[in-house]
């Protein structure tokens, strides 16, 4: 596997589920009371477990059908969200004239491995799903043998503050004199925009400068990377009316490589919240 399919539509991850259950139905003998399979995967690294609930009321281990377990598979491939990975375990419990009750672990947490996989089982998982560095659990960058990320920068000079659009006309309305991004940056340019740690914050929302009737709709916080800081309104308006971003902030994030720093230190945070505020150090 190179590249994760295309993500599963919902319907589709509810009927994956029901041929999983009906696949492990007919494993079993009439009569059964409860089915609980447990998936757990990182690379070509799988168990699966089959717990089946007898007439008799008691508990029976199982190997899980072939067929069940490479559905599973699949499941797990078409929950892939780019950048942030996929499930590496999940619990499937089927009772009868019941709906399954299903819990797909988070991406980033470690399932209960009965056998701990090798690293290269921690490497491939990455390779088929890649994540975003911010997105790489430290369990998971330690289990694949990944060097640890470097610390944050501390700024050598004042954080910066984008402007959010290039003025207004007279009649008031935000004026635009930018270059738009191409189409493939727009998503990873919000990511990295909606990945920083928010410093400052409102309750309210702010309105809308280029759709003057969504009054509570542009999120007043702030956000920083450590260099720049930015309000709310730089990533909303680029999802919602396509603006695009002060130029030098772009410009600043492709240089990272759409991948913003994991923490912020403390000084860039006082430095971040300086710039915002006005205040002097």
């Amino acid at each position: 596997m190179s590249q994760p399919p295309g993500p599963l539509r919902p319907e589709q991850q509810h009927e994956l589920v029901r041929q999983i259950g009906a696949v492990l139905t007919g494993q079993v003998p009439p009569g059964w009371r409860q089915l609980r399979v447990e998936y757990r995967a990182a690379g070509r690294h799988i168990e699966a477990d089959l717990l089946v609930t007898a007439p008799d009321g008691l508990p029976r281990t199982l190997k899980p059908h072939p067929e069940a377990v490479r559905l599973l598979g699949v499941l797990r491939a078409g929950m892939y969200q780019p950048g942030h990975g996929t499930w590496l375990g999940a619990t499937l419990v089927f009772d009868p004239a019941q709906p399954p009750d299903v819990d797909f672990g988070r991406p980033d947490l470690e399932p209960p491995f009965r056998r701990q996989p090798p690293p290269i089982g921690f490497q491939d998982e990455l390779r088929f799903f890649p994540r975003a560095e911010e997105q790489i659990p430290g369990w998971l960058r330690e289990r694949a043998g990944l060097p640890s990320p470097a610390p944050p920068p501390i700024p050598d000079g004042p954080v910066r503050t984008p402007h959010v659009y290039d003025g207004v006309d007279a009649s008031g309305r935000p004026v635009i004199r930018r270059q738009p991004l191409v189409p493939v940056e727009i998503e990873r340019v919000l990511a990295y925009l909606d990945a920083a740690p928010v410093i400052l914050a409102s309750r309210s929302n702010g309105s809308d400068a280029f759709a003057p009737d969504r009054t509570d709709a542009v999120p007043m916080n702030f956000r920083t990377d450590g260099v720049w800081a930015w309000p709310g309104a730089v990533a909303y308006y680029l999802r919602e009316h396509g603006v695009p971003p002060d130029p030098d902030l772009v410009t600043h994030i492709r240089a990272r490589r759409f991948t913003p720093p994991s923490e912020v230190s403390a000084e860039a945070t006082v430095l971040a919240l300086a710039a915002i505020t006005g205040e002097r150090l």
